[in-house]
């Protein structure tokens, strides 16, 4: 059965461009109420001008546990509740392992990872106080799928997936719903810094999903309440193949992948 989202509050991390902006603009046209959180003031305000039902614009850096905590205060302070959180900020950078520094590694989980970890820390609470909630999580298909030069992306979406799915566990019985959205690679601004040189995006072509398509696939999950989705299926198809088989789906699906 589909819940309604018109009146709900739904506070998006990463809402300054790409899929965060695209579902807040698709959940306000649902009727929820979205609060955009993101650190860029100038790119939230460009966003917030889009959207022309009721919504709110929040300046929030997810790697600086203050700056969350001030922020959830702030939607609380209006709002009196958070209804849904959907933890979408994240980045990554394609760097092949032998050149790949620490601070690689820590950034993206930093970021990736300790970022959406921060947010839930202020949600689940207010969540489990009102007997309701759901707290969305927008992993990756690398979460399930490693390829070359993502070594710390993947284990920054490993990481993710993993939290997820145990939180999902911790939840029940609370009232709260945990969902991951595992989109493959997406059309946004991530790879102005992932991949500068333009060389995956050319080379996956019209592989890439579009951010609009990942915005409706989040929105539909919170209207569900699934716990999952991979998309596209062939990717999600193709991470489950290696789950089952990992040594065939290696030797079969390694030259498709690696296309960094």
């Amino acid at each position: 059965m589909r819940v309604s989202l018109e009146g709900r509050v739904v506070l998006v991390t990463g809402a300054s461009s790409g899929v965060g902006a695209e579902t807040a603009k698709l959940l306000s046209a649902r009727g929820a109420i979205p609060i955009l959180a993101a650190r860029s003031e100038d790119k939230l305000r460009t966003v917030s001008k889009t959207i022309r039902g009721e919504h709110e614009a929040i300046v929030m850096d997810v790697t600086d546990e203050a700056s969350v905590r001030s922020a959830f205060r702030s939607a609380i302070d209006k709002y009196g509740r958070i209804d849904v959180l959907v933890n979408n900020a994240g980045f990554g950078e394609f760097v092949a392992f032998p050149d790949a520094s620490l601070s690689h590694f820590q950034e993206m989980i930093d970021v990736n990872y300790l970022g959406a970890v921060r947010c839930v820390q202020e949600a689940y609470p207010l969540m489990r106080a009102a007997g309701s909630g759901h707290i969305v999580n927008v992993v990756s298909i690398a979460g399930k799928l490693a390829t070359a030069k993502a070594t710390a992306y993947a284990a920054s979406k490993h990481a993710l997936l993993g939290f997820t799915n145990a939180l999902r566990q911790d939840c029940k019985g609370t009232g709260i719903r945990v969902s991951a959205v595992n989109p493959g690679p997406i059309d946004t601004p991530f790879f102005d810094r992932a991949d500068p040189s333009g060389t995956y995006t050319r080379n996956l072509g019209s592989f890439m999903l579009r951010p609009e398509q990942v915005a409706r696939e989040i929105v539909r999950t919170i209207e569900t309440g699934r716990p999952e989705k991979d998309m596209p299926f062939i990717s999600g198809a193709g991470a489950k193949l290696f789950q089952l088989f990992p040594r065939m789906a290696d030797r079969l699906l390694s030259g498709l992948l690696n296309k960094k």
